[in-house]
């Protein structure tokens, strides 16, 4: 029984996510679909790359992965399928891929659209459907896709490295308000090198120690801990911190203005300064 993720920026107000798994299982009634999310905010490649990359590491190897986010960027003729580290993902050529996986993929090919097709979510949704089901029946990528692509490429965001500090930006604010900063575990340790630090962002707001739940503060205080993804998150025990502390993650509202504010600054910074 072939495993599926579908995640998506659609939302579910209509009928758009059960007739997309209804193409899904027209193609392969095998098919275990399972639902990440369908409400990555519109045109947010950090935070669709951030939710997709920390889903599929959990999932088996073997696993397909079908992201539906900004499909439409650009008017396309082709959609792509990759496989990386056993896994399959197929997504638009709109630069996510490279976000997700950060790194060119070991394998990709384009699934050429028929010119004379209606380009929508449903067609496309078939097309991938197709290919999935090629795949999960022995076919290799390269029997069922052009090889040849040259994908567009997007780099993740990375944080802005120094001797003394990290300057990191909020990619995403959870359910709970918690906000989430681009900042890995890994990268903060490397960089800290022992030594003593402050977590400093709107309002001069300082945390200096990193908590292992969110109970090692008083109710309503502040904190910062590694979620389970490794990146820092700054919260408020029974409290939503993006609302109370004045902390928000790029929206599309922000593209809009930036249109005509070019100082404007996409995403909010938070700062670590070693010690």
């Amino acid at each position: 029984m072939p495993l599926l993720t579908l995640t998506s920026d659609i939302g579910q107000q209509d009928y758009l996510v059960g007739a997309i798994k209804g193409q899904l299982l027209q193609s392969n009634e095998s098919f275990n679909i399972v639902d990440v999310t369908h409400n990555l905010s519109p045109f947010n490649y950090p935070q669709a790359a951030y939710v997709c990359r920390n889903a599929i590491n959990n999932f088996p190897k073997g696993t397909f992965h079908m992201v539906l986010v900004n499909l439409f960027d650009e008017k396309p003729d082709h959609l792509l399928i990759a496989e990386h580290d056993g896994h399959y993902i197929a997504c638009a050529d709109n630069g996510l891929l490279t976000m997700i996986l950060e790194e060119i993929p070991q394998k990709v090919v384009a699934l050429v659209l028929d010119k004379l097709s209606q380009k929508n979510t449903i067609y496309c949704t078939s097309v991938f459907a197709k290919a999935f089901t090629d795949v999960s029946n022995g076919k290799k990528l390269e029997d069922i896709g052009d090889p040849s692509i040259s994908i567009q490429v997007k780099n993740p965001l990375r944080p802005l490295l120094g001797n003394g500090y990290i300057d990191g930006q909020i990619i995403f604010v959870d359910n709970f308000e918690n906000v989430i900063v681009n900042i890995h575990k890994d990268e903060f340790e490397e960089q800290r090198k022992g030594r003593s630090f402050k977590i400093i962002f709107k309002r001069d707001e300082v945390i200096d120690k990193i908590s292992e739940t969110y109970a090692d503060v008083n109710e309503g205080e502040k904190l910062a801990l590694f979620n389970s993804a490794g990146y820092l998150e700054i919260a408020i025990n029974k409290g939503n911190a993006a609302g109370l502390l004045g902390l928000q993650s790029f929206s599309e509202k922000q593209l809009h203005q930036s249109q005509y504010m070019s100082s404007r600054l996409f995403y909010q910074t938070v700062k670590v300064y070693f010690e």
